[in-house]
C-alpha cells in the first residue's frame, strides 16, 4: 500500500456550455435596448410630426422600423450579422446620433444632449464588456 502516490481531492472542471447556447443578457444589454427603443420612438414622433400628409405616415412608420432592423442586424446582443466590434460601435453611434439630431432640430437640445450622453456611455461600457 505504501507504493501508491499521494492523491489530493480536487474540484472538477466546470462543464463546457452546450452547443447552440448563448451567454445570458446583462444589464448593459437591457440599457442598450432601452436606448434603441427611445431612439425608435423619437424617430416615429419625428416622422409623424415633421412631414406633411401622406408622407408623415410613411416616414413615421419607416424611420423607426428601419432603425430597429439595423439594430437587430448589427448591434443587438444576438445580432444576425456578426461584424467587427468597431463597426458595431459605429452603427450604434449612428443610431444614437440620428435621435439626437432629431431632438436638436425640434428645438429640444437638452433632451437630445441628455440622450446622446446616456447612449454613448452605455455603448462604451457595453463595448468594453464585449472586448474584455
Amino acid at each position: 500500500m505504501s507504493d501508491l502516490p499521494p492523491v489530493r481531492p480536487a474540484t472538477p472542471d466546470a462543464p463546457l456550455p452546450a452547443a447552440g447556447t448563448r451567454a445570458p443578457l446583462s444589464v448593459l444589454d437591457l440599457l442598450g435596448f432601452l436606448c434603441v427603443l427611445f431612439a425608435a420612438g423619437t424617430l416615429a414622433v419625428w416622422g409623424f410630426t415633421a412631414w406633411d400628409m401622406p408622407w408623415n405616415i410613411v416616414v413615421g412608420i419607416a424611420a423607426p422600423l428601419g432603425a430597429l432592423v439595423i439594430w437587430a442586424l448589427f448591434v443587438s446582443p444576438r445580432a444576425v450579422l456578426r461584424v467587427h466590434p468597431f463597426v458595431r460601435g459605429l452603427v450604434e453611434l449612428l443610431l444614437a446620433l440620428s435621435a439626437t439630431i432629431v431632438w436638436w432640430s425640434a428645438g429640444q437640445a437638452w433632451i437630445g444632449l441628455g440622450f446622446g450622453v446616456v447612449a454613448v456611455v452605455v455603448g462604451v461600457l457595453a463595448g468594453r464588456q464585449r472586448l474584455a
